[in-house]
């Protein structure tokens, strides 16, 4: 049996945030329990919700040096889906009313104090791992402290270290004097070959440099955070590491999205019946949000951050022109940027008929979009991988995409002379490039609505389950273990 423990800030279905928490609680459970034994931990935040900290007992505490002073350390431990979870405690750091705060000095600190506490406290649990699988920036020192003080420890004689890059656009960036009162680490560390990164130190860099391997989530991100567009800076190291760079494309969990037996959907559906009962699920949510009940309006749907990276720009531009002269309606769900939430905000009030602005999240709500959508706009500057892509696919919602990371690799653009293709797609930033495949799309939608449907039927049949991804998250574990 190979034990591999993941490390990561967040994890479902404890606490979530973002995608990070799906990859965390998800893909262990795909991985093969014949051969491995897969552990998760993460920080025990007072945010989690009271139902899930009552799931965790104690395990065991210790007093753990750092910045300069002893600190406390609390292990929890709980089992979830076979899975065993366990829980670093110290309500000093991680009390706080979220996951995340604002305060990235803060930031630093908790996170460092996460990755020491993870390897001080394995050897007293008796789980030496083969692989340490460390996840963003938030674990970045836990290869660095490995390859540092934990060297000389037989326990971690032969532990290897992998770092997951789910965005390199998040560094975990501060001063470096700062960094190294905090985190004990010599100066020999703040070089421009390990941590420091233009006078600032850089822990998502300090854990590339000493990963044994790297990895991020789709085959085409990780070729192109080798570009200085791309790389956010990084992109000369990422070359430098690029015998040991993997992309391996993320999965979504097919229980939990499941358009036959969602829960959350007024009228549950699959392949043989989507053609119907999908816009009965249409008719319901236009009846919900106040939107014109029309089944036969294409609606697009847009769940997601309101941010710059996801393509809102583009949206901007054009979106008064479509809503004034297209048939079509638009449901947006998501919280972000001020001018993103009050430019849909005013939409809404000018075509509420047409556009609903939910400046919001809600799980329940996401997946009856997903079930009820003609199509999903996904018009990202970048994306690593993307699950709102791979989740309107699994429900027979067109995704309309640009040509970038993992939307890339998961969307294959409709061609009408081989009748190919899950959704449509478009190469450049280009808010007129976006139009024109929003109308092209439209057309078919409207005057070829059987070859719409053989679109949605196709990518409701695509796997982007996590047993594929597993697979070769295991192949690469084997290699490093030998």
């Amino acid at each position: 049996m190979k034990n591999i423990l993941f490390a990561a800030s967040e994890g479902v279905p404890f606490i979530k945030s973002g995608g990070l928490a799906d990859v965390a609680g998800s893909l262990p459970r795909a991985i093969d329990k014949r051969y491995y034994d897969v552990r998760i931990m993460m920080p025990k935040y007072a945010c989690m919700k009271q139902e899930m900290k009552e799931r965790m007992e104690f395990v065991l505490s210790f007093y753990m040096d750092f910045d300069w002073r002893q600190m406390y350390v609390g292990i929890l431990k709980a089992e979830e889906n076979g899975i065993v979870y366990y829980f670093v405690d110290n309500e000093e750091l991680f009390g706080t009313d979220r996951i995340y705060t604002d305060d990235a000095l803060f930031e630093i600190r908790r996170f460092a104090f996460f990755s020491k506490a993870v390897l001080s406290a394995l050897p007293l649990l008796d789980f030496r791992p083969d692989v340490l699988h460390c996840h963003d920036w938030q674990t970045g020192l836990i290869p660095v402290y490995l390859k540092e003080r934990f060297a000389g420890n037989p326990f971690y004689r032969k532990t290897k270290s992998v770092m997951t890059i789910h965005n390199l656009k998040f560094q975990g960036r501060w001063g470096v004097q700062d960094v190294e009162e905090i985190t004990g680490l010599s100066g020999d560390y703040f070089t421009p070959d390990k941590l420091e990164f233009n006078r600032d130190a850089n822990l998502l860099k300090g854990g590339i440099v000493y990963a044994d391997a790297v990895t991020t989530v789709s085959p085409t991100y990780a070729e192109e955070i080798k570009t200085s567009f791309y790389g956010e800076g990084l992109d000369g190291l990422m070359n430098a590491r690029a015998g040991d760079l993997r992309g391996i494309l993320n999965g979504i969990d097919y229980e939990e999205f499941n358009p036959e037996t969602d829960g959350m959907i007024p009228f549950p559906f699959k392949v043989s019946n989507f053609r119907r009962v999908k816009a009965k699920n249409k008719l319901a949510l236009q009846k919900e949000l106040a939107l014109a009940e029309d089944e036969k309006c294409f609606m697009i749907g847009i769940v997601s951050r309101l941010t710059s990276q996801k393509g809102f720009d583009l949206i901007a531009y054009v979106l008064e022109e479509m809503l004034a002269q297209d048939a079509i309606q638009v449901v947006v769900l998501g919280s972000g940027e001020e001018r993103y939430e009050n430019m849909f905000r005013y939409f809404d009030w000018k075509y509420h008929d047409k556009l609903s602005a939910n400046i919001r999240y809600s799980d329940e709500l996401s997946h009856r979009i997903y079930a009820s959508a003609d199509a999903f706009l996904m018009p990202s500057l970048f994306e690593p991988c993307g699950l709102s892509q791979l989740i309107s696919l699994r429900y027979g919602t067109v995704p309309i995409v640009r040509e970038t990371g993992g939307l890339k690799d998961t969307v294959e653009p409709y061609n009408k002379y081989t009748g190919s293709g899950t959704g449509f797609t478009f190469a450049n930033y280009n808010a007129h490039e976006m139009m024109r495949t929003i109308r092209y799309a439209e057309q078919i939608y409207y005057d070829r609505k059987r070859d719409w449907n053989k679109i949605a039927e196709r990518g409701m049949q695509a796997d982007f389950s996590w047993e594929s991804s597993a697979q070769q998250y295991q192949l690469m574990y084997d290699w490093l273990i030998g």
